[in-house]
């Protein structure tokens, strides 16, 4: 049986929530964030990071982590590609020219959509930075993502989702990248389309369970 390694407070929510709109069986062992822990070397912390049972699976420590068989991969979209194409069906690609779109949509969402509505994210969140720097950042991430943005708000005005009229893997990803800017109070609100399919995504009764796990989830 594949294992996910990973807690649902990490970027193991993509894989997650991918694994249950398939209703798939899978063994998920909860690694931590090693930062997240006073002392991750301490005989009695949880699995982590930096522990070495957890470093034979990924040297460099980072989660999530997939192993199926022989299989190893340790990039979280790398991971959704695959079980998306492998055994995801309509959440998959149908055609060579559909693999070819959910490439582009997957590498879009982490080259030109997640740095800067990552950096939003850690700025606005647990009470924001009210200061003149981080306002000044914000702003320059926000004016980063309009770009991309413009061109999924074109996209999507025409089609209900990334791939035409169905929910693939391709809207899994952009969503989970894009999911990090919600906390700005205006710029999606610029891209009513955008803010609409983002909206639909997180409708999903797959999503809404892995979020429930992920807010049940210590911090």
């Amino acid at each position: 049986m594949p294992t996910l390694y990973g807690v649902f407070r990490s970027r193991a929510s993509r894989p997650i929530w991918l694994l249950y709109e398939l209703d798939a069986t899978f063994d998920h062992v909860p690694v931590i964030q090693a930062y997240r822990l006073r002392d991750a070397r301490a005989a009695d912390a949880p699995l982590n990071t930096a522990s070495p049972a957890f470093l034979k699976v990924n040297p460099i420590g980072q989660i999530p982590a997939w192993v199926e068989d022989d299989l190893v991969l340790t990039e979280s979209l790398a991971i959704t590609n695959h079980i998306a194409r492998t055994r995801g069906g309509d959440l998959g690609p149908n055609t060579p020219a559909e693999a070819a779109h959910l490439d582009q949509w997957t590498l879009l969402a982490v080259t030109a959509v997640e740095g800067p509505a990552l950096e939003i994210q850690t700025i606005t969140g647990q009470g924001g930075d009210k200061t003149a720097e981080g306002q000044a950042a914000i702003s320059i991430c926000a004016e980063r993502l309009r770009r991309p943005l413009a061109r999924l708000e074109a996209h999507l005005s025409a089609q209900a989702y990334l791939l035409g009229d169905r929910f693939t893997v391709a809207d899994l990803n952009l969503a989970e990248c894009l999911r990090y800017v919600q906390g700005h109070p205006t710029l999606l609100g610029e891209f009513p389309a955008v803010k609409g399919w983002l909206e639909a995504c997180q409708s999903r009764t797959a999503f809404k369970k892995m979020w429930a796990a992920r807010m049940a989830e210590p911090v």
